[in-house]
């Protein structure tokens, strides 16, 4: 991880598929497990969807809250 990726996840859009526009961090749980069970992208794109899907798997969504906050 990246000590920018938490604000990435808040600010950068999926930029393609049935959620293309939707902020990272709010993508849906089952979209992201779709992920890891097919793939994720290479790039930052998946290095990100990897992370959302961690942050989102270990009930952990509450720490992007305050950054949310800032926005």
């Amino acid at each position: 991880m990246r000590p920018d990726d938490l604000h990435l996840l808040i600010t950068r859009e999926m930029p393609f598929g049935k959620h293309q526009g939707t902020v990272i961090a709010d993508l849906p749980g089952n979209y992201l497990n779709w992920f890891t069970r097919e793939g994720f992208p290479s790039g930052e794109i998946g290095r990100l969807l990897q992370l959302m899907h961690e942050i989102n798997h270990n009930g952990l969504s509450y720490l992007l809250e305050p950054l949310r906050a800032e926005r």
